[in-house]
């Protein structure tokens, strides 16, 4: 039986799926992604997710010959890397960098459509943080890989980069040009750039250590791999032309809507828009919020799912949260975030106030974009029984459905493996809610916003 693992690093899980041809999933295992806060700054745990890999294939290996692996990751993140390895430890984006110069030293927006974030989260400050601080470590460096290519690189020895993660708000990429920005020349960073290839390319084989390792056959190719949320986008590309009018909300520790057929020019910086480059390297406009873990923030550490009786509660008594409840970025990066009215008075409602929280966050961010089509939302959220249902009554002119992939990389991994293949699952159409004071409840949100 041909199969294919997926190997998933999100912002706070680290996932592997075993799927094989025909998109069937026959294993999954996952893990924490822990940051270790050790010298010399906060950091990824690679070597902990390396051991975990290589054991989780070797359970994987006894259930399908495995043909290929392929790395899909979070974006705004790099290794630094020579022969022997890690130069450096892979620099979490939320690690705090202090006072720069970055500033003076970044494209300007209408070159990159990549905002001026927070901490590390462009990919550029960084880099130009450790070349400065790490002067010696940076300079040693044969590589600067992108994260998915860091793994596609320490499961096979190839180096590649691919545009999907180096046009993540990374200030490196020109989305329209589909080419590095004037960042990578003025920092001289071209030599360590390596050469560009498909998400889907196959690198080579699996290095005979990493064969050895896992019991996985010795010919299972490793592919270049992918930036998560343009993973998830894959299945509704279509072909090589430029796919019509359509809406895909990726969610997870991020909410990133994604609308197609929105030019970047209407694009607006101070709001966190953003062009992400997809898989077949056309720029797509897009915006975002860190929904997960505002979901988290509201809902606490042990979310009760709501009924119909706590929605109406509180859209009753008026208790909403107004943003932000996260550092990472967002339309409202520089609010504090705030409950308003009657607190809740208990785990179900606030998990209401969560939910209703993000799909007015979801729907601003819709209206803000442009976005149009019929809108499909994939991961974490499509386990929310109301989120649908209460975007789909805000937005009429949307027609709102869940994938019923709960992650929406796994397909996108599995895609790049069999590009021919029809994606497996199915897209579930959302009814909207008939929930009463929904739309005054909006009204009232966004007027406390201004």
């Amino acid at each position: 039986m041909d199969a294919l693992i997926v190997l998933d690093i999100g912002k706070t899980n680290v996932k592997l799926a075993l799927v094989d041809a025909k998109g069937q999933l026959l294993d999954e295992q996952r893990r924490a992604n822990a940051i270790v806060a050790d010298a010399p700054y906060p950091h990824h745990d690679t070597d902990g997710i390396w051991h975990w890999m290589l054991a989780t294939c070797r359970v994987f290996a006894r259930q399908a010959r495995v043909s290929a692996i392929v790395p899909v990751t979070h974006g705004a993140t790099a290794a630094l890397v020579d022969d022997a390895g890690l130069v450096l430890p892979v620099l979490d984006y939320e690690a705090e960098l202090g006072p720069d110069d970055y500033a003076s030293l970044r494209p300007p927006y209408a070159e990159t459509y990549s905002p001026a974030l927070p901490a590390g989260l462009n990919l550029g400050r960084q880099l130009a943080w450790l070349q400065q601080h790490h002067a010696a470590d940076f300079a040693r460096a044969h590589h600067i890989l992108m994260y998915p290519q860091y793994w596609a690189w320490r499961l096979c020895g190839q180096a590649a980069g691919e545009a999907t993660s180096l046009g993540c708000h990374t200030d490196l990429w020109d989305p329209q040009r589909q080419d590095y920005s004037s960042l990578v020349t003025r920092m001289g960073w071209h030599d360590k750039l390596p050469p560009l290839a498909r998400a889907g390319a196959a690198l080579g084989p699996l290095l005979p250590e990493v064969a050895a390792a896992t019991g996985l056959p010795a010919d299972c190719q490793v592919l270049c791999g992918i930036h998560d949320s343009n993973a998830s986008l894959i299945r509704y590309l279509g072909g090589a032309q430029a796919p019509a009018a359509r809406t895909v909300l990726s969610t997870g520790t991020w909410t990133i809507v994604a609308a197609f057929g929105i030019a970047l020019d209407h694009l607006n910086e101070a709001a966190d828009m953003l062009a992400n480059t997809n898989a077949l390297g056309q720029p797509v406009a897009c915006m975002r919020f860190m929904g997960g873990r505002e979901f988290a923030a509201l809902a606490g550490n042990a979310p009760e799912t709501c009924s119909a009786q706590e929605l109406l509660q509180v859209l009753a008594q008026g208790s909403m949260a107004l943003p932000c409840f996260a550092a990472g970025g967002g339309p409202f990066a520089q609010r504090q975030g705030s409950l308003v009215g009657p607190a809740p008075g208990n785990a179900r409602e606030r998990y209401a106030i969560a939910t209703l929280y993000s799909v007015l966050m979801t729907d601003y961010c819709l209206d803000a974009l442009g976005a149009r089509g019929p809108l499909t939302v994939e991961g974490s959220f499509t386990a929310n029984p109301w989120f649908g249902p209460l975007l789909a009554s805000l937005r009429p002119q949307q027609a709102i459905s869940y994938s019923d992939d709960a992650s929406g990389t796994t397909v996108g991994g599995w895609l790049l493996r069999y590009p021919d293949a029809s994606a497996p699952g199915n897209i579930v159409a959302q009814t909207a809610s008939d929930l009463a004071g929904l739309a005054a409840y909006r009204a009232n949100w966004r007027a406390a916003l201004l």
